[in-house]
């Protein structure tokens, strides 16, 4: 833990060893089968005990192409590489989902994240779909990722208290991310794994809907209001967010994680919810 280990990458030891040793086996086989030795009369021989040797016995057998090793066993899904492709795929399977249920049932089938090989369990929301208040993070961290449930860790229970603090609890508000599993070691999500699962966070506000739509942290306003500034520019200030048909009030605030380090900032969070409690009740 000390070292910056605190998951695995797989829930069962792998023998590399023997891996090796079974692809050498195969491609062995592959070659017997592919050129079979010469007799000594110039005629391939396909009987047993010529089978059993691997490499051909001259010269031009040896420089036949051998076939490709055998790929391991796959104990999940494969890696993919993160082009406009997978991007694309992405758009349209997001765009496909009529509730939240199909959407999330979509983020389950989808494989082009390679962040979902490394991630115990999918990171979807927490809350009530039907809220006038979202909150939006940037990525899971090590307890999300072990409860399935966004904002449960340290930074979930200062942002409970938060909420308590105007009047309101995780029932009045609906919590989620724009990347919806954890990046191992809690690394920060790079572009690629970013704009992959964008498609996803945005069809899912557009089907909560809210009233007011809050930023934890720069991150996450950066991706999908498309600004620039730095957290301690933007926060507090009013921005629109384009929704389904209408504008939605959306506001920026410190990330709970940062002002667990940062307690001074708490007062200027304090004021940013105040702020959000008075936009949601009208004034």
């Amino acid at each position: 833990m000390d070292s910056g280990v605190d998951c695995f990458l797989g829930d069962d030891p792998v023998d590399w060893f023997e891996r090796t040793n079974e692809q050498l086996r195969q491609r062995q086989q592959a070659q017997s089968v592919q050129a079979p030795v010469q007799t000594s009369h110039g005629q391939p021989n396909t009987g047993q005990p010529q089978a059993q040797q691997p490499f051909a016995a001259n010269p031009a057998q040896a420089r036949t192409p051998a076939p490709a090793m055998a790929q391991p066993a796959s104990t999940g899904q494969a890696a993919v590489i993160p082009d406009k492709e997978i991007v694309s795929a992405a758009r349209d399977l997001a765009a496909s989902a009529a509730t939240l249920d199909d959407l999330r049932a979509c983020l389950e089938a989808f494989d082009g994240c390679n962040l979902k090989l490394t991630a115990k369990k999918l990171v979807f929301s927490d809350g009530n779909p039907s809220a006038k208040l979202m909150f939006v993070g940037e990525a899971p961290g090590r307890d999300e990722d072990l409860q399935g449930k966004p904002f449960v860790g340290r930074s979930g229970q200062l942002l409970d208290r938060m909420l308590e603090a105007i009047g309101l609890d995780r029932s009045s508000a609906y919590i989620a991310n724009v990347v919806p599993w954890r990046p191992p070691g809690n690394r920060t999500p790079t572009p690629q794994e970013t704009e992959i699962c964008k498609p996803f966070i945005t069809r899912q506000i557009e089907l909560v809907n809210p009233d007011v739509l809050v930023f934890l942290g720069a991150a996450s306003a950066k991706t999908l209001l498309g600004v620039q500034d730095g957290i301690r520019k933007m926060r507090g200030r009013w921005m629109s967010y384009p929704g389904q048909g209408r504008e939605i009030a959306a506001i920026a605030t410190y990330h709970p994680a940062y002002l667990l380090r940062s307690p001074l900032e708490k007062r200027l969070s304090w004021r940013d919810f105040l702020s959000i409690h008075a936009k949601l009740s009208g004034h």
